[in-house]
């Protein structure tokens, strides 16, 4: 069996928040229509409880992705600290539409910014795939 080194706990904490970070968002965005139905109370206290865990998942992936490029910090030249530049731009985009989302008051507004938070989310899995090689 490998061993299990900082390297190991880093990806480990990173890839964990990510997980409840894009997929408590997958999985909200498809009960939100059914919890609808049981009146907008239900759909506010259950966006209530993933918030009480999303913004600690995001703010361990904030940490582990300074962690992360602590870490890397070999690779980061060219062609990699171009997309280590987009990699902080849609992460900075993921939690602002994720902040404006829960400030927001009206559907639309409400809508929109879920939509771009769920966008950035998978954007910055994404562009994290692609810096991982």
């Amino acid at each position: 069996m490998l061993a299990v080194n900082w390297d190991t706990i880093r990806l480990f904490l990173h890839v964990v928040a990510a997980t409840i970070w894009v997929g408590g968002q997958i999985t909200l965005a498809a009960l939100v229509p059914v919890l609808r139905k049981s009146g907008s109370e239900v759909t506010k206290a259950a966006a209530n409880g993933f918030n009480r865990i999303a913004w600690p998942a995001f703010a361990v992936l904030i940490l582990t992705g300074i962690w992360n490029v602590i870490a890397e910090h070999d690779k980061d030249h060219g062609a990699y600290h171009t997309t280590l530049i987009v990699k902080y731009a849609v992460v900075a985009a993921s939690g602002l539409t994720a902040y404006l989302h829960a400030q927001a008051k009206s559907k639309g507004a409400m809508a929109a910014f879920g939509a771009l938070t769920g966008i950035t989310a998978l954007g910055s899995v994404f562009v994290g795939i692609m810096l991982a090689g």
